[in-house]
């Protein structure tokens, strides 16, 4: 029999994780209260296990794990779709969350995902055979896009990438690409949403709205442009 590994992650309370997963189509598979509070859930080959701590504090969680597919887009779509049925919307910010899908800089196309327990799940599909660390590019702009990626979705320093975008978008010597400025803005307006200034993100929102793009810059930036709609619902 192949080897087999599963996560254990924490939370402060069982029940709404469970919820969560069962959001996105995950059957539970095992469940107690006691003596201990702890949960199985699973969909397809993915299992997850948690278990409760009273003193816990999800804000303050590091934990997480990767899953790897061979069909990103789709899961993506359905994860969306069960949180908006059993939520009435698509959690962006807090907790639990979905962040968008997009391509990173190691060769794999992902999206994170944040339960109520603040485990982190990153969902991704390999894109390139070369699974390493790209160098990071040496344009100023294509850098600080390169960076905040990396702040957002792997270190989820959220502060540490506004810094980055706004430094960017504050230069007076030089001016990105329609296409990078885009993708500046509409990752700021992201962040500001999830660090709680509506007000601010409206103002990034707005000016991405505004840039103009090519057919072809359209297609390189279709995430963004996603990201941007739905934003903007």
């Amino acid at each position: 029999m192949p080897e087999k590994m599963i996560p254990l992650l924490p939370c402060r309370t069982v029940q709404p994780v469970v919820d969560f997963y069962t959001a996105l189509g995950f059957e539970t598979t095992f469940f107690q209260k006691s003596p201990y509070p702890y949960a199985v859930v699973e969909r397809g080959r993915i299992e997850l296990q948690f278990f409760a701590m009273k003193e816990y504090d999800p804000q303050q969680s590091y934990s997480g794990c990767y899953v790897v597919t061979d069909d990103v887009e789709t899961l993506y779509a359905a994860f969306r779709a069960g949180l908006k049925a059993a939520y009435g919307r698509i959690p962006t910010r807090g907790l639990p969350r979905i962040g968008p899908l997009k391509d990173m800089s190691y060769g794999m196309r992902q999206f994170l995902m944040t339960d109520p327990g603040g485990n982190s799940i990153r969902v991704g599909q390999q894109i390139s055979e070369d699974q390493s660390m790209r160098p990071v590019p040496k344009g100023t702009f294509a850098r600080a896009l390169h960076m905040a990626d990396l702040f957002v979705d792997s270190k989820e320093d959220l502060p540490g990438a506004a810094k980055i975008i706004d430094r960017a978008l504050g230069l007076t010597g030089e001016r990105p690409t329609p296409e990078q400025e885009l993708r500046l803005l509409v990752l700021r307006a992201d962040l500001a949403r999830r660090l709680g200034d509506d007000a601010l993100a409206e103002r990034f929102l707005e000016r991405a709205a505004d840039v103009r793009l090519t057919d072809a810059e359209r297609e390189s930036a279709r995430d963004a442009l996603a990201r941007l709609a739905e934003l903007r619902e």
